[in-house]
C-alpha cells in the first residue's frame, strides 16, 4: 500500500485512488473494525455494569451474564454494522448503476470506521467522568413479582441527570465521528463502484443521514 493509513483521514481520495488498483483485502479494514468493536466494548461493560448492578438482586450471578453479553454485543455488533452499511450503500449504488464487486466496497468501507476509534475514545473518556455519578436504582427480589415496578426502575435509570447529560454528549460525538466517516465513505464510494461525487454523495448521504435523524429523534423523546 503506497499511502499510510492517516491518509485515509485526511486525504481518502488520493488514498482510494491508488487502493483501487491493488488486490481485494480485508485484512486492515478488518483489523480497524475489530479496534473499533474492542474499544465500544470496554464502554459496553461500564453501561452493562451500571444495568448488573441494578438487577444483582433479581438473580444470583446477573452482573457476570449481562457484562459478558453486552460485550459480546458490542464486539460482534460493530462488524455487523459493517456489513449493514456496506449493504445499503451497494444497495443504493444499484440504482445508479454502480459497478464493482462487493468485497471490494465492503474493504472501502471498513476503512471508512477509523474516525470512529477515535469517537469511541473520546466516548469513552467521557463515561468515566460521568458513570461514577450515576444513582443506580436497586431492584430486589421482591420487586421482581411486579413488573411496573422494575420498568420504573430502568426508567429512573435512564433519566438520571449524569446519565441523560452522558448519553447526550455521546451521541453528538457519535454524530460528528459518523460524519467523518461518511466523508471518507463518499471517496470510498467513488472509487469502488465507479461513481460520480454526486452520485456517491447520494448513496451515502442517504443512510446516514436517517440514521441520525433516528439518533437526534432518540435524543429528544429520552
Amino acid at each position: 500500500m503506497k499511502h499510510s493509513l492517516f491518509e485515509v483521514l485526511i486525504k481518502p481520495g488520493g488514498f482510494f485512488q491508488d487502493a483501487i488498483v491493488e488486490k481485494e483485502s480485508l485484512k486492515i479494514p478488518g483489523l480497524i473494525v475489530l479496534a473499533l468493536g474492542i474499544v465500544s466494548a470496554v464502554y459496553a461493560y461500564l453501561i452493562g455494569g451500571l444495568t448488573g448492578k441494578m438487577m444483582a438482586g433479581l438473580i444470583p450471578g446477573m452482573e457476570s451474564i449481562i457484562a459478558i453479553s453486552t460485550i459480546l454485543g458490542a464486539l460482534f455488533g460493530v462488524f455487523v454494522f459493517w456489513v449493514i452499511w456496506a449493504g445499503l450503500f451497494y444497495l443504493i449504488s444499484s440504482l445508479f448503476k454502480g459497478e464493482g464487486t462487493f468485497k471490494r466496497l465492503l474493504e472501502f468501507v471498513g476503512y471508512g470506521f477509523l474516525p470512529q476509534i477515535f469517537g469511541a475514545i473520546l466516548t469513552l473518556i467521557v463515561a468515566l467522568q460521568y458513570l461514577p455519578r450515576v444513582i443506580v436504582p436497586q431492584i430486589t427480589s421482591t420487586a421482581a413479582q411486579d413488573p411496573q415496578l422494575i420498568q420504573e426502575a430502568v426508567k429512573a435509570l435512564m433519566h438520571d441527570p449524569a446519565m441523560m447529560e452522558m448519553t447526550q454528549i455521546t451521541s453528538i460525538i457519535s454524530i460528528v465521528f459518523l460524519l467523518w466517516s461518511a466523508n471518507i465513505w463518499i471517496f470510498g464510494m467513488q472509487h469502488s463502484r465507479k461513481l460520480s461525487p454526486r452520485d456517491a454523495a447520494l448513496c451515502v448521504g442517504i443512510p446516514v443521514v436517517a440514521y441520525i435523524l433516528y439518533m437526534v429523534y432518540s435524543m429528544a423523546v429520552m
